[in-house]
């Protein structure tokens, strides 16, 4: 049975002609201005108790073009005008089935700059790429070559803010699985180690943000020192953003390589399902757990296990893999999180704190793909505890499939 097609986005710098640069400026400011008139529109509506949706908001856009004010929004392509709409209701819909708070309106600082053409607004042949409104092709660094056979669907032209221009191009691919293999692994995420592997390996973290933090600690003070609406206050914030910049470039290449090793060597992945946006509230370690990156590695392994025939098992959140002995099963006290070590009182063992983890979620995951058994925290034993063994019902380990 060979593999499905995907949707996969392939990004790539270019460096624009001045016009080029000034017509996508334009064109930014031109999709945050509609968005931001069609969220404000559906806002109000609602307020009155009317239901506004993409049909309405894009008649809206026509009558904007046509008023004195807003006039300029006829003067860029309409394509990533109504693209925008688009991305309103998106946003709306997401909020009703509650997976994302209420849509907010795009600043001109904070947000991301960003354009995007569907396949009537572009034209890509021949490794040459011109947008609408444009006499010539895009100056693209093509670092890899897009599938062969594929045209891409539609093309996000961004700008990030250190003002580096990127293209990102939406095709269908097939991927061709990896060659199937017997190994299994559990895999612990901490801190300490970025992962701590069942086999025993531990793979050291980074601490990207750390090794970089003198360094944004000084660009930070010299911005704060700068006059607000100065050309050096512009420059200062430029070079802070250079540093987050570089900080987020290597924490996502080195989250690359791990999760292509771990899937390339292993046919079945067991992980933790971590409420990173929880943890995330313990302010002592909220910032030690940001730099490590956990959600984007987690994202990273769900979508190239599906991409390349691979098995993802997530085991629920409440089992014990810490505490509960990989040897005999016991369960121990809870355990701090400077403990890194720790010695069974049922058979003695001594167990690494993260190695003894890894195990415990790789029988995990065997089981729930053996099976299809739920994997079910534990309780303290009357011996230990006074009371009964109790175990509390909670929703099964889940076995990764989809792709983002």
């Amino acid at each position: 049975m060979g593999a499905s097609p995907v949707k996969r986005a392939f990004k790539y710098r270019f460096h624009p002609t001045d016009a080029q640069a000034v017509e996508l400026a334009r064109t930014f400011g031109c999709v945050r201005k509609v968005y931001n008139l069609a969220l404000a529109a559906r806002a109000e509506a609602w307020t009155r108790g009317e239901r506004v949706g993409y049909g309405q908001t894009s008649a809206m856009l026509t009558a904007w073009k046509q008023t004195q004010d807003l006039a300029y929004l006829a003067e860029v392509s309409c394509v990533p005008l109504q693209q925008a709409l688009r991305h309103v209701q998106a946003a709306f819909v997401a909020f009703w089935r509650k997976r994302s708070k209420y849509p907010r309106f795009k600043s001109k600082r904070k947000s991301r700059a960003s354009a995007e053409y569907t396949r009537s607004a572009f034209r890509y042949a021949d490794g040459r790429l011109r947008l609408a409104r444009m006499t010539e092709p895009l100056d693209v660094v093509w670092s890899r070559p897009l599938p062969t056979g594929v045209a891409p669907s539609t093309v996000t032209v961004s700008r990030d803010s250190v003002g580096r221009w990127f293209v990102s191009l939406l095709c269908e691919d097939t991927p061709t699985p990896m060659p199937a293999s017997t190994n299994a692994v559990g895999i612990d995420m901490g801190l300490t180690s970025l992962v701590t592997l069942s086999t025993g390996e531990k793979v050291a973290n980074p601490r990207h943000e750390r090794r970089d933090r003198e360094r944004l600690v000084r660009a930070q003070r010299a911005l704060a020192r700068k006059e607000k609406g100065s050309r050096n206050r512009a420059k200062a914030r430029t070079l802070v953003a250079r540093i987050h910049a570089r900080i987020a470039d290597r924490r996502r290449d080195h989250l690359h390589k791990l999760t292509t090793r771990l899937v390339r060597e292993n046919q079945t992945l067991v992980i933790e399902d971590l409420t990173v946006r929880n943890m995330l509230k313990n302010h002592k370690l909220a910032r030690a757990i940001s730099d490590a990156g956990w959600h984007e590695l987690r994202r990273m392994l769900e979508y190239k296990t599906a991409w390349y025939g691979r098995t993802l098992i997530i085991v629920d959140r409440w089992f014990p893999s810490t505490r509960l002995c990989s040897v005999c099963g016991v369960i121990a006290e809870a355990l701090s999180l400077d403990v890194r070590e720790w010695t069974c009182e049922g058979c003695g063992t001594t167990h690494d704190r993260d190695g003894n983890a890894a195990v415990n979620l790789l029988a995990a995951g065997l089981a729930v793909a053996a099976c299809g058994a739920g994997v079910r925290p534990h309780r303290e034993s009357s011996s230990r505890s006074g009371r009964s063994v109790v175990k509390q019902e909670t929703p099964p380990a889940r076995v990764g499939t989809r792709s983002r």
